[in-house]
Formats: structure tokens, C-alpha cells, sequence
């Protein structure tokens, strides 16, 4: 049992998909629609919390439930047969030997299951997708085939209940809030259209119907209706043996019935058809929301509709690989869609993803637009700049993203929290804008600030703020607005001076780790210290180039924000001192700002940023480099509620967190010896190839609610000691990008070979949350390591990357990767043309061994001027649109 590719696109096959518990697949498009469907055909289907046609499921329920889609045949006026597998003898006969084939074949975003049964001489193929329109519509497309050697009749029945309603009220109120129902039939389904919103603060009046449409191929509408789930199943029956389908004696209802305060069931009878051996019969279905999509009910649109869903799917990863190892290039595809699906789910909104009440989270928010801009730099602009908008004066920000460009809510449970590493991620992303573009200017577009009753970076409220408004007012109660360079300061500066006791930022709710939540206190983040003090010298960097390239030597700023940048150096080793700089700068703006801005020359920016930079670097260095007995070396990167240092070796067992290492290696905090050393503690006390490479954790063996609820967690699952991987790909791109390349490919290769085996992952193509201690993909599509995948994947292994809008090549290849002819290459976007990137080392020689020789632009020699290799902007702008282009470059 193994996943089979089966084209360049990726499509696969999976025989005996049935045969493996909890696998799902996504089901959505840019509407709104975000379903799920199993080899079983189970799964839900939703536009918002409160909005479910098909009833929620959680991972659990993908086994246990028949409240998803299906669709029964009565064979010969005896044989009940069903689609999804449910009925009593398909389940008798599920594990005996020449059983029901299932076999799933899946693209990218449809999914096909392919049904079966010899015995009985029939077979069903069961097509779902969502069009790829903003239509908020599944389709559903199910042909049925005689396989046997005799005519047979059959007496089809579509049946999907219909939920209708809140997340919310599953159990909450279920009864209760079926009574809200009005359900109608029409002449091809039935819709169901609540009278109201149930929610005991405060009812609304509905907006949202839900229905189930069904047609034949050859456009006969249905000859009648089951809208009423108790109904369907009848006296004594359930779902997976409906009375109305079994005994056939349950009155069918027409069009124009309407029934109130029931549970509604999407029953669909067709008239008995007749198919001859080898014969087929189509039905055409769609679950719809408000009454769209009833035109893919005709075969025409139906088959349109299909191509054109395909079509934007391939655009969503323009990233292709070719290297040696088929199997990675199509692997690869598939995290490259991951990033639009996070854009379309959020984090709530498939199995494993049961909780929150949708919408992305303000890392999710940068982290995905990583992946998105090297797809679309120039779409994704605008989003980036109103993104800033979330950022609170006081450097905190709204931790939830609405879904509307600017619009922000506080938090997704209406509980106060400030994450001490939200700062970070807008200006890793900007910077990666700015280097694929060369659009600095974005540094000075300007936006406003967002404005709740939070104050302090978490730790006060404002007494002042009325609600009215969401957005930073001056005192005279004008709408500020500062630039994006402004934020990126006010999000620095204000974590430069908001530390423990150590003098290393404090951890508050958490980190990147949301799991460290139970330090808000006294716990510190030194590991994430260490990655503010790389951003601090980023943004150095990209000063320099304004300063040098653009010739802007003079900035503004927001006057209050001086008192944070101009501090002497005898202010930063005394963490009072510190944290009294901090509150007389959030008094200043509890409420309201001046308004009043402060010029502030370039080059005394880059000094002042340099500084805290190094001066963090050196201090975390003197004080948070561990050794052990064995010679193993790493960073610290926390301290707990009790002030303790987390990590190294307590009872004669190491404590090593991956975090730690990952932002000293990648902010350069540590030094090209200590990583060296670090590399070979993460591969003695970290490294597990039977669950995917690098564990997130040691086993500290304690439940330290010191800390975070993550040490209650089993050892080896979610953010306890699994192989988590997100974090383990920031492992690789940080090796990577300090030039250790066999190593960060080791980290790659290992996740991408466990996801891969199928028999210990258990899951479709792409890569997970984490791998849990048996080895199973956990929590699968939607994870910000998809969008780092790809980062790496493109700038550090192909080292395809902008500076400053220029393209430079730096490959970071290892011998394996290229093929027989020694030849690999990678497919992007770059400056809007569509450019394939060939690498050709004809003697396969190892990383380290060769060098870029010569390069061709479209079989031209292209001369570079600079050690770096480089292809100036201005000449890839030039070629000529609306065809690929290649860059050959000879590896010597």
C-alpha cells in the first residue's frame, strides 16, 4: 500500500484507501467553501463557524459518523448497495478477503473514489471539488457501472443530511435549533433556510440557506423527495440501513413541500434505470449555499467547471522542481499548494484543525505570505502594507485577521494575550518583498494602527478607549498613520525593552511555541531574543541600501518612539532600567499620540539598530552557550515561571529544545564554529529517523507548568518531543543559509521520506504539523511549514533569490540531486516572467567542489560583473512576455 504518482501534475493513486483510518482531504475554493471528504466520502462542508451544510467533524468522527455525503442504489429489488460503504453488508464484508476495491486518486484540489464490489457486479466513481470561482458550491459527480455479466436494475437515492446551522450547536442546543428550520423541495433538491442564527447573546436573523441539488446525465430531475431526516431513516432504522431506501415504503414528497422544525435530509429518489453490462449512468449533484452553482447540475458546466478548477490549482505552485527523484518534484507540488489552502481554511476548519472559530492568526498571516509572494510578488503588495494595519502603538498587534484586507480583531477568544514573537514576522516577509522586488518604497507607505483597550504590550488596559474606534487617534482625535518602517520600529524597539529579569525579552503568552504558555510572568524567550537581534540587523541592512541606493538619508517617525532608539548602551545590560523605558514610552501613547513627528538621520537608524543587535548577540553568547560531559554544545532559549534556565542537564539528562538552536544558527547569533558543534548535539540528541528526522525536544520528563501545557502532553506528539515540522524546517533553512548544506538537506530529505511512506505516515502528499511518536502525519495542509518549505526549497537549496529585485543565482546542490545528465532545475516567477532555472554539472561533483562557470539567458552568455552571480532586474524585465524562459548555468 503506497502512494502512486501518476503524472507531472502530481495526481496520485492510493489502492485499499479504505483500509486506513483518518485520512481527509480538502475540499474548497476562494469562496469560502472549506469542506473535507475520507475514502468514505465523509467529511463536512462549511462557509464559517456558523455556517455548516454538512454536519462537523472532528478527527475522530471521520470513522464513527454517516452524517456525510452518499448516495444508495437498490440493485435487482434487493440489494442495497451504497457509495460510501456504509450499509450493513458492505461493513460484514469489510475485512474478509475479495471485499469491495476502493481506491482513491486525488489532484490538486479533486478527489475520486472509486468503488467496487465484483460480487455484486457494480462499481461507482465519486468525483468532489469546488469550482474555482467564488461560488460557494461542492460538486459532486457520481457514475455507477455495471461490472457483472447481467443486465441489472437499480433504484437510486441521493442522501445527504443537511446540518444547517452553528458549529456551535452539535450539541448545544441541537434540538432546539432544528426548530429554526423551514425546509422546502424544489424540483431538483432540498434547502433548507433557518429562520435564525442561534447564539444566546444575542439571536440574528439568518442569511444563509443550505440545499442539495441532484440530476440525471441527461437532465431528468428527480421523481421525488425525502426532506426529513427522520423520515429517511424511518421506524427502528439509521443511516447507514434507511428504512426509505431498504423497505421502500416511506412516502416520497414533491416539489413545493414545505416542512418546518425538523431536521432536514437532502433524500433525493431518481426513477429505476436498467444498465446493460459495461453500462454507465452519471448523477450530477451539488451541496449549495444560498442557491449557487445549480447550473453544474448539466454535464456541459459540470465538465467546464472541472478543467477550469484544475487550471487555477496549477497556478497556486508555480514552483516546480526537477531533480533526480521523481517522487520529490511531485511531493514538492504539493506543499506548494499548502500556503493557498491556509489562505482559504485559516486554522480551524479541517479534522484535525477542531479548534478556534476561523480566521488566520497574525503569524499564520506573514508566515503564509512567504510562499504566496514568490508566486505573486506584485499581488501580494497591498496585502502586506494593510496587514500592518494589525500593529498596536505599543508593538503588540491584533492576533486575529478578519476577512477583509484591514480588517482585525483582538484575539480569537476574547482573551488578552500578546505573543512575544508577533513582531518578528512582518519584516521577515517585507524583506523578502523587498529583496524579490526591489520596491523599497514600501518602507514608506503609510498606514494607521489598531486600537482596543489593550495597552502596555499586554499588561494594562485603557481606561479611556470608548469602542468607537478601532484605530490609533492624535489628541486632537485625527486617524494617525505612520509608515511601514515606522511599525517595523515600534514592533523592535518596544521587545528590545520589554525583558525578564535575565535581560532576554520575556516570553509572556508564548512564542512561536504556543504551548509555552504558563511563564507570562517571570518566563523569558532567549531564543526568540536571539531572532529580533537578526531582524534588528536586517533592517540595518535595508537602511544601508535606501541610505546608499536610494540616497534617503533622512526618515520620520513617530515623536514618542525617539525614547526607545536613543538610549546609551549603560541602559541596555540593566533590565530595570530597560523595562522603565518601556513604560514611560507607553504612557505616551496609552491612549492617544502627539501626532508630532521627529526626523531622524539614516545613518544614526543603522547605528542605533546595529547596536541593540550586537549587544543582544554577545549577550546571549556569554551567558546561554551550554556544554555537557560528552561534548555536546547548545544555546538555552528559555526560562521558566521560576526564573530557572531551562535548559542542559539536569539529573544526569540533557534538556535540548530545536527552537533554541534555530534562531541563534539563523539571527547569527551563534558563531560558524558553535554551529558546527550544535549540529552534532541536534543529531545525537534529537535526531529519530523512524518518526521523521528532528524532534522539537529532549524528554524532560516533568510536567512543568513552569512553563507550558506542552510538557502535559504524551512525549512525542504536537510540540512535546514530536518531529514538529515547522520548526524542523527553519532547522534546514537556517543551516542552509549559514552554508551548512549537507546538513540542512539532511533535514529536508528525512521529512520528505517520512511523509512519503505511506505505510508509517498514513496521510496524502504534502507535509504535516508534526509527526506523532508512531510515526503518522498529524494536523496535515495547513501548516506555516509549507510556506518555509518552499522558501528554502527556492532561495537556499536553488539559492534562486532576489537582492534588492536583482536575480542571483547560489546554488546549494548536493550531488544526489541531479540527474543521470547531471542536470536539475527549478520553475518560478520572477519579476512576472515565468523563468525555469537549469543547473548543469556534468561531472556530478559534491557541494563545496564546484562553481558557477557560465551562465546563458536564453541560450545567450550572459556576462556578470560581481563575485556574486547575478542577473540584473533591468535585463529579465526586458525579455519577452508570455513564455518561459531559461537560465542555463554550467557548474564547473
Amino acid at each position: 500500500m503506497s502512494i502512486q504518482f501518476l503524472n507531472r501534475q502530481g495526481d496520485f493513486s492510493l489502492t485499499a484507501a479504505d483500509e486506513t483510518s483518518y485520512l481527509y482531504f480538502p475540499i474548497g475554493n476562494e469562496g469560502g467553501v472549506m469542506g473535507s471528504i475520507t475514502p468514505n466520502l465523509n467529511g463536512d462542508s462549511k462557509i464559517g463557524q456558523n455556517a455548516f451544510l454538512l454536519e462537523p467533524v472532528s478527527i475522530e468522527n471521520l470513522h464513527s459518523s454517516n452524517m456525510g455525503r452518499n448516495m444508495w442504489v437498490k440493485i435487482n429489488g434487493s440489494i442495497i448497495w451504497s457509495i460510501a460503504g456504509t450499509s450493513g453488508e458492505q461493513q460484514i464484508h469489510q475485512f474478509e478477503k475479495g471485499r469491495e476495491e476502493v481506491t482513491v486518486t486525488g489532484g490538486k484540489l479533486w478527489h475520486l473514489v472509486q468503488r467496487r464490489n465484483e460480487r455484486i457486479g457494480i462499481q461507482s466513481d465519486v468525483l468532489n471539488y469546488c469550482p474555482a470561482t467564488k461560488e460557494k458550491v461542492e460538486i459532486m459527480k457520481v457514475t455507477f457501472k455495471n461490472i457483472g455479466h447481467q443486465r441489472m436494475n437499480l433504484v437510486p437515492t441521493v442522501a445527504v443530511p443537511i446540518y444547517g446551522r452553528s458549529a456551535d450547536n452539535l450539541r448545544d442546543h441541537r434540538h432546539v435549533t432544528s426548530l429554526l428550520h423551514r425546509i422546502r423541495v424544489e424540483e431538483d433538491g432540498v434547502v433548507v433556510t433557518p429562520t435564525l442564527s442561534f447564539n444566546e447573546h444575542g439571536h440574528k436573523k439568518n442569511e444563509v440557506s443550505y440545499g442539495v441539488y441532484a440530476r440525471e446525465d441527461n437532465k431528468h430531475k428527480p421523481v421525488g423527495f425525502y426532506p426529513i431526516l427522520e423520515d429517511f431513516i424511518g421506524e427502528g432504522g439509521r443511516l447507514s440501513w434507511p428504512r426509505a431506501v431498504v423497505c421502500d415504503d416511506i412516502p416520497l414528497c414533491k416539489t413545493g413541500t414545505c416542512i418546518e422544525g425538523m431536521e432536514a435530509m437532502g433524500g433525493i429518489r431518481f426513477e429505476q434505470i436498467y444498465l446493460e453490462t459495461e453500462e454507465s449512468k452519471t448523477y450530477y449533484i451539488v451541496l449549495s449555499y444560498n442557491g449557487e452553482g445549480l447550473k453544474y447540475l448539466d454535464e456541459f458546466e459540470e465538465g467546464i467547471a472541472f478543467q477550469e478548477m484544475k487550471d487555477y490549482w496549477k497556478k497556486q505552485s508555480t514552483i516546480q522542481c526537477k531533480t533526480s527523484d521523481d517522487t520529490f518534484d511531485y511531493f514538492a507540488g504539493w506543499v506548494g499548494i499548502q500556503p493557498t489552502l491556509r489562505r482559504i481554511y485559516g486554522c480551524s476548519f479541517l479534522p484535525h484543525h477542531d479548534y478556534g472559530r476561523g480566521g488566520r492568526g497574525w503569524r499564520d498571516l506573514w508566515q503564509d505570505s512567504l510562499a504566496l509572494l514568490l508566486n505573486d510578488a506584485k499581488g501580494v503588495r497591498n496585502r502586506l502594507v494593510s496587514y500592518y494595519g494589525g500593529v498596536r502603538i505599543d508593538g503588540s498587534n491584533a492576533t486575529i485577521i478578519g476577512l477583509v484586507p484591514g480588517e482585525f480583531i483582538a484575539d480569537r477568544n476574547s482573551i488578552v494575550r500578546v505573543w512575544m514573537d508577533h513582531g518578528l514576522w512582518p519584516l521577515i516577509t517585507t524583506n523578502l518583498y523587498i529583496h524579490q522586488t526591489g520596491d523599497g518604497d514600501i518602507l514608506f507607505e503609510e498606514n494607521t494602527y489598531f486600537k482596543d483597550s489593550i495597552s502596555n504590550r499586554g499588561e494594562g488596559r485603557d481606561g479611556l478607549w470608548d469602542g468607537q474606534t478601532s484605530q490609533l487617534r492624535t489628541y486632537s482625535n485625527e486617524i494617525y498613520n505612520g509608515t511601514i518602517l515606522e511599525h517595523i520600529l515600534v514592533q523592535h524597539l518596544t521587545a528590545f525593552y520589554d525583558v525578564g529579569e535575565h535581560n532576554h525579552m520575556k516570553l509572556k503568552g508564548g512564542d512561536w511555541n504556543d504551548a509555552l504558555d504558563m511563564a507570562k510572568e517571570n518566563g523569558e524567550s532567549v531564543a526568540f531574543t536571539a531572532a529580533y537581534a537578526g531582524n534588528l540587523a536586517t533592517l540595518s541592512e535595508l537602511l544601508t541600501w535606501i541610505l546608499e541606493k536610494k540616497n534617503i538619508v533622512e526618515v520620520e517617525i513617530a515623536e514618542e518612539l525617539v525614547t526607545l532608539l536613543f538610549q546609551s548602551e549603560s541602559v541596555y545590560s540593566s533590565p530595570l532600567e530597560k523595562r522603565k523605558v518601556l513604560e514611560h514610552y507607553c504612557n505616551l501613547c496609552t491612549s492617544y499620540i502627539s501626532g508630532k513627528k521627529a526626523k531622524i538621520k539614516v545613518v544614526d537608524l543603522i547605528s542605533k539598530l546595529n547596536g541593540k543587535s550586537e549587544w543582544i548577540k554577545k549577550h546571549i553568547r556569554s551567558l546561554e552557550y551550554i556544554a555537557d560531559e560528552e561534548g555536546n554544545h547548545w544555546f538555552n532559549g528559555y526560562y521558566d515561571n521560576h526564573k530557572e534556565q531551562v535548559e542542559g542537564v539536569y539529573k544526569d539528562k540533557a534538556r535540548v529544545l530545536l527552537t533554541s538552536q534555530v534562531f541563534t544558527i539563523m539571527s547569527k547569533t551563534a558563531t560558524d564554529e558553535q554551529v558546527s558543534k550544535i549540529v552534532n548535539t541536534m543529531d545525537y540528541y534529537l535526531y529519530d529517523i523512524s518518526v521523521g528526522g528532528y524532534r522539537l525536544n529532549t524528554n524532560f520528563e516533568e510536567v512543568k507548568t513552569d512553563l507550558g501545557r506542552m510538557f502535559g502532553f504524551a512525549y512525542g506528539n504536537k510540540e512535546n518531543g514530536s518531529v514538529f515540522s515547522h520548526m524542523a524546517v527553519m532547522y534546514a533553512y537556517s543551516l542552509y543559509s549559514r552554508r551548512f548544506v549537507t546538513e540542512g538537506y539532511k533535514v529536508l530529505k528525512s521529512l520528505y521520506l517520512h511523509a512519503m511512506d505511506f505505510k508509517v505516515s498514513r496521510m496524502y502528499p504534502g507535509i504535516p504539523e508534526y509527526f506523532n511518536k508512531r510515526g503518522r502525519g498529524m494536523y496535515h495542509y495547513l501548516t506555516g511549514s509549507a510556506s518555509w518549505f518552499m522558501l528554502t526549497m527556492l532561495t537556499q537549496m536553488y539559492g534562486v533569490r532576489g537582492e534588492y529585485g536583482d536575480l542571483v543565482l547560489d546554488p546549494k546542490l548536493v550531488a544526489e540531486q541531479f540527474d543521470e545528465q547531471g542536470s536539475t532545475s527549478i520553475q518560478t516567477f520572477f519579476a512576472d516572467k515565468n523563468i525555469t532555472v537549469l543547473y548543469v554539472n556534468k561531472n556530478l561533483k559534491e557541494i563545496g567542489d564546484y562553481e558557477i562557470d557560465e551562465i546563458y539567458l536564453d541560450n545567450k552568455l550572459y556576462t556578470t560583473s560581481e563575485e556574486t552571480a547575478k542577473i540584473s532586474r533591468k535585463d529579465i524585465i526586458e525579455l519577452e512576455e508570455g513564455r518561459e524562459h531559461t537560465i542555463r548555468v554550467i557548474l564547473s
